[in-house]
């Protein structure tokens, strides 16, 4: 139940954790690190600085610029400072509780700032941290503890705190404490919350009872009093259980056994106004045989015709022949036909014989005037011829009130009826007032009525050796099996209740205890009346069952006085476990735990502060004093982060509050001149937002169309585009690494590579081509060796000499000649003149799409050229390159020069090594500008 009640403060104790201790600070008379600026304040003093105690409530207005927190205290229209006196009177004024303190929207004058009756704890200490309140609780808190890890309490003054310190004891609490570890028993051993009430109560309340903030005792389920001291009606024992289920009352009481004692049936008289009969359940009543409606309208109370009232209330039948007799006596009053009354016994009635023609009829027949006429077989004698006539029957037969004879079973029940055969009377006769049916063991002609035994009982009584009766006797119990039977107890109890062996009362003087027989009775009980009782639960010893009879204490009520066991001692008193009795602590405490000045729980002065159980000067800074009810400066909830003016004291007088303004009939009021700058800023704020946005997105919407015009946009993968979404969303500038790389400059070397490619390309375009010409010049080939082979010995024929088809010959083989005495690479590398024509290599397509795209060429010397347009000639013609920082002579005199094909193509082939170490450079270069296009994609 403990736990239940403080669930929420031991949720926060679990996250509290381990806080910074307060001796060393306040011997420094400083709190713990604190991280917010406000304004604290008690009645007549104010201090500003950094502060993250959460005590107090909050006051705030619109039209005053700053905010206080109020400590506890009572707050007037006069209360100094100046501060406090404006928030206090403002109409604008509004108030925000901390854990512990009373909702309130506005603040009423005067307002009193005080701790809610319960206990509020605090993660740090100085009240600080993390904070929770638990109200009083609602129900008494049973015999448990619950551990408790606050550095820091705050309670009302009208509540106590029981708490334990584990080896080094219980003690009570009855003011704020700011550190626990300031406390005399926090030393050593582990905190335990044991209970919490109010001490408004006079007198106190019982354990079963918990004192509600109003000063009344709350009693748990079953109890009652004044102090909760009794069980309710319906309830016994010391924990005041339930009478058993279906039992009108039982034994209750605090020493109550709980023992039935009303059968679970009502009586039917009170549901149905019937005294010898069963209500049915229409509501009608059904009365047992012999039982009519009774002159004061009563059903079943008196007999009916032909039955009588006899001294033990019961109805029986009239003898034969009788048709009505005197109650008590069974004196026959009136006989019916053929019956006269007998002259030696009142009770009966003698048969007159029947006649016929004056002649008497024998047994079994009856006259009808004129004859004799048989009876029915089942009557000895009748009136009538019918077996509803008979007016007495065979043996082993019995008369009923209706004229028939009927039969008796082994147990003498007749047949058809609940009625029990009299053998005296011949008759069937009823079983008795309080019985609905019954028996006779072994019937046979010599039994009697008075061998009968009831085996069932009207509702409301009990079967007890065959009698319906209104209680069990003595000696016997109720059986739970039934609730109409009683049974004998064992033979070691004397009285008992619910079972045979469940002794109530014992033989021998032995005491009853728990339904067992002892010689003596143990602790927590006291003999009386044979048994023995258990004490209050108040106390542990006792003489009497009542909470004021203690002899001696339970150590969660160890206090005891005046008969009762209290669980503390008043505020300026300790309990001694050695003498068992409250003593005075010392002057200096206003509450403690033991004896001495260093036993403290709280000052008496309000000059001195708690330091290890013991009470010292408080020592205050910036001109405070130590706070009321709270035990610590009110410097030390304030930290002055920056020296000011006082030191951040707030103390100046109160002015006369000045008279309200008149209201507007608008009723609205105009605005202050920080609020139009807010709203001007913001204004300006949201301005300049929505134009940096509309800049951003115009600017990279240039820069896209710059990257898609100049290739530039690289493929990001999925990681990238994660952080570029990320970076639109936070507003963030975009990062380096996701950003496009720009394209390298375009140097020299690069125009040297392109050099070397269109060189390529050229060679393998000539190549191409001389290899299809050798296909169309195989005769021409053939003519030039054998031309060959004959030049030394034969020489060319003049023109004169030739006819026609002679001079195209001689045409033909000078055309060889000069192809093969024309210059070539391989003639200027080898100095031997060339054998056959210059092989022409195929030029791939895609170079000649370059080509055209890229048409200059740079020569091994730093030379740069251009194809020249014109069909006659074709030349290279020389192009600007980039400028160099410090160009050379030769460079500015090679740039004028104009060559032809032949002749740069003889100069590159000459400069060989020169145009390898340009292609290692530019390979090199090459992969230099991949390498950075792949870093920056």
């Amino acid at each position: 139940m403990l736990s239940t009640l403080f669930v929420v403060l031991f949720a926060l104790s679990a996250r509290a954790g381990t806080s910074t201790r307060l001796p060393a600070l306040l011997e420094a008379n400083q709190p713990t690190a604190a991280s917010n600026s406000s304004i604290v304040c008690v009645a007549g003093q104010c201090l500003q600085g950094s502060s993250n105690t959460s005590l107090g409530v909050s006051l705030s207005a619109s039209d005053v610029t700053n905010s206080v927190l109020l400590l506890p205290g009572q707050y007037t229209a006069t209360t100094n400072p100046q501060l406090v006196h404006d928030l206090l009177t403002s109409s604008h004024a509004t108030l925000a509780p901390h854990p512990g303190f009373a909702n309130a929207s506005a603040p009423a004058l005067p307002l009193n700032v005080e701790v809610a009756p319960g206990l509020a704890i605090y993660a740090q200490s100085l009240y600080s941290g993390q904070a929770a309140f638990s109200s009083l609780p609602s129900a008494p808190v049973s015999n448990s503890s619950t551990p408790l890890k606050a550095e820091s309490l705050a309670m009302a003054s009208s509540v106590w705190v029981a708490l334990s310190f584990g080896s080094n004891g219980r003690a009570v609490l009855w003011d704020s404490v700011p550190d626990i570890a300031q406390l005399p028993q926090r030393n050593t051993g582990s905190i335990s919350l044991l209970d919490m009430q109010s001490s408004t109560c006079s007198p106190p309340c019982a354990s079963s009872g918990t004192c509600s903030a109003s000063g009344t005792c709350t009693c748990a389920p079953g109890f009652n009093g004044t102090s909760c001291e009794t069980c309710a009606a319906g309830f016994f024992g010391p924990t005041c259980k339930a009478c058993p289920a279906g039992c009108a009352s039982c034994d209750e009481g605090i020493g109550g056994s709980g023992r039935c004692l009303t059968p679970p049936v009502a009586p039917p008289l009170s549901a149905c106004n019937c005294l010898n009969g069963e209500c049915a359940s229409d509501g009608s009543c059904a009365c047992n045989p012999g039982w009519t409606l009774g002159a004061n309208g009563t059903a079943c109370a008196k007999c009916t015709d032909g039955f009588f009232a006899t001294s033990t209330g019961d109805c029986k039948v009239c003898s034969l022949g009788c048709t009505s007799c005197a109650d008590g006596s069974g004196n026959c009053l009136t006989c019916g036909t053929h019956f006269t009354q007998d002259q030696n016994d009142a009770t009966k009635c003698t048969t007159v014989p029947t006649t016929a023609g004056g002649a008497p009829c024998p047994d079994g027949s009856f006259g009808d005037g004129t004859n004799c006429a048989a009876c029915s077989a089942s009557c000895n004698t009748c009136s009538g011829a019918t077996s509803n006539d008979c007016t007495s029957c065979p043996k082993s037969h019995f008369l009923t009130n209706n004229g028939s004879c009927v039969a008796a079973s082994s147990t003498g029940v007749c047949d058809g009826s609940k009625l029990i055969a009299d053998n005296n009377k011949g008759k069937c006769d009823t079983c008795g007032a309080k019985c609905t049916s019954c028996e006779i063991a072994s019937f046979n002609v010599a039994s009697t009525v008075n061998q009968l035994k009831c085996t069932g009982c009207l509702k409301g009584t009990v079967l007890s050796n065959g009698q319906c009766i209104d209680s069990c006797p003595t000696g016997t119990f109720l059986s739970p099996k039934d609730n109409i039977t009683c049974t004998a107890c064992d033979s070691s109890c004397s009285t008992c209740s619910g079972s045979a062996t469940s002794c109530l009362s014992c033989p021998n003087n032995q005491l009853a205890l728990d339904g067992k027989c002892v010689s003596s009775c143990p602790s927590n009980t006291f003999s009386a009346s044979g048994s023995c009782i258990a004490c209050h639960p108040d106390c542990a010893t006792c003489s009497g069952s009542s909470f004021t009879q203690c002899a001696s204490c339970p150590s969660n009520r160890p206090v005891l006085s005046n008969g009762r066991c209290l669980p503390t001692c008043s505020k300026a008193q300790f309990f001694d476990t050695t003498s068992g009795t409250c003593q005075s602590c010392d002057a200096s405490c206003s509450s403690c735990s033991g004896t001495g000045p260093s036993s403290c729980l709280a000052c008496s002065s309000t000059s001195q502060v708690l330091r290890s159980g013991a009470c010292v000067a408080a020592n205050c800074n910036n001109s405070t004093s130590v706070v009321p009810g709270l035990g610590l400066c009110l410097s030390d909830l304030v930290v002055v982060t920056s020296p000011a003016e006082n030191n951040g004291t707030i103390t100046e007088p109160t002015k006369p509050t000045p008279s309200p303004p008149a209201t507007s009939t608008s009723g609205a009021r105009p605005l202050a001149w920080w609020e139009i700058l807010l709203m001007t800023l913001g204004c300006a704020f949201i301005f300049l937002l929505y134009w940096r946005r509309r800049a951003r997105k115009r600017r990279a919407q240039r820069t896209a169309a710059f990257a898609a015009q100049k290739r530039l946009d690289p493929k990001t993968n999925w990681r990238w585009r994660l952080l570029r979404f990320g970076e639109k969303l936070f507003g963030h500038r975009r990062s380096r690494r996701a950003q496009a790389a720009a394209p390298p400059p375009i140097t020299t070397e690069d125009v040297e590579s392109e050099a070397i490619q269109l060189m390529k390309m050229r060679n393998a375009e000539e190549a191409r081509h001389h290899n299809e010409m050798e296909k169309l010049q195989l005769f021409g080939a053939y003519e030039y060796s054998r031309a060959g082979s004959t030049r030394s010995s034969h020489p060319p024929p003049s023109s004169s000499s030739l006819n026609g088809r002679g001079q195209d010959h001689l045409k033909h083989h000078n055309d060889v000649a000069e192809q093969v005495s024309r210059a070539s690479m391989y003639s200027q590398a080898t100095g031997e003149p060339r054998k056959a024509p210059e092989p022409r290599q195929p030029v791939n397509k895609n170079l000649l799409t370059t080509l055209a795209r890229y048409p200059s060429s740079v020569s091994s010397s730093g030379r740069s050229y251009m194809y020249s347009s014109s069909p006659a000639d074709a030349r290279l013609v020389d192009v600007d390159l980039p400028a160099a920082s410090n160009p050379s002579p030769s460079s500015t005199a090679l740039s004028s020069l104009r060559v032809t094909a032949s002749e740069f193509l003889r100069d590159l082939f000459t400069l060989t090594p020169l145009c390898t170490s340009i292609l290692k450079h530019s390979t090199a270069s090459v992969s230099r500008i991949y390498a950075r296009r792949r870093r920056a994609m």
